[in-house]
């Protein structure tokens, strides 16, 4: 298996409750990353100052948004893969390994996520939240996109993808921007693993209006992409590579005759 250089990007902004334990499961890989970049996104506590003592490089992006604080990190980052999570997003040991794995394996895909699953809610209510909101979400965006979408706490895309993309995504826009990275990826090339489940905070659910408000983003980062990159382009992109190996064939078979 050829080795990839894998950075951790974490996007934090006031997050000195979360970060420790974050930053501990990272520590605690069995395949540790070669890199952990946290992006100080405008904090006014002691974020940036844990992150430095854990070992990770800070990048301080002053804008704030997660898009911004995100971008910034991938564009820091020096890995063959860029992996990211949030500050709240706790590792199984096994995951980074899980991940290089995946990319190794297929050489085809650009990114690879998995969902996360709420702690800190009883049995009802995390059935109940991973339904309406986590299932959701890989439902309904998937049927936006014509495949799986990227889970911002939970994935890793390649560098040279995100090179590709990165001039084109929403940075300036209030979206969600998992969803907006994974309209811009090239159709087909997520793919989505069980393996990659990873524990996250319920701070989702803490009010009626944060919740309206992430739904607001995800119907505006559908809006943005649609028609033009609708899950139709994916039977188009088909036909049109189909078309071409046909043209291609017919090329070098009539070359032949004429020769």
């Amino acid at each position: 298996m050829t080795p990839l250089r894998l950075t951790l990007v974490i996007p934090a902004r006031d997050e000195v409750d979360r970060l420790p334990r974050c930053l501990a499961s990272v520590a605690a890989q069995t395949r540790p990353p070669d890199e952990v970049v946290v992006v100080d996104n405008g904090s006014t506590d002691a974020t940036a100052r844990i992150a430095a003592a854990a070992g990770a490089r800070v990048v301080h992006e002053s804008e704030v948004g997660i898009w911004p604080a995100a971008a910034a990190g991938y564009d820091a980052a020096t890995g063959d893969v860029i992996a990211r999570v949030d500050a709240d997003t706790v590792l199984p040991p096994g995951w980074l390994a899980r991940v290089e794995e995946l990319l190794v394996a297929d050489p085809s895909c650009d990114a690879v996520t998995g969902p996360g699953r709420f702690r800190g809610l009883g049995r009802p209510s995390a059935r109940l939240a991973q339904l309406c909101y986590m299932q959701a979400y890989f439902l309904l965006a998937g049927m936006a996109l014509g495949g799986p979408p990227v889970f911002g706490s939970a994935f890793a895309v390649r560098a040279a993808a995100w090179r590709e993309v990165r001039l084109h995504v929403h940075r300036d826009a209030d979206v969600h921007d998992d969803l907006d990275l994974s309209f811009h990826l090239r159709p087909g090339a997520i793919r989505y693993d069980e393996g990659l489940a990873v524990s996250i905070s319920s701070r989702p659910f803490d009010s009626r209006r944060g919740m309206l408000r992430r739904v607001a983003r995800g119907w505006r980062s559908v809006v943005l992409h649609w028609p033009q990159q609708g899950p139709w382009r994916l039977a188009g992109d088909r036909v049109l590579a189909r078309a071409g190996a046909v043209r291609d064939r017919w090329g070098r078979a009539l070359g032949r005759v004429g020769g």
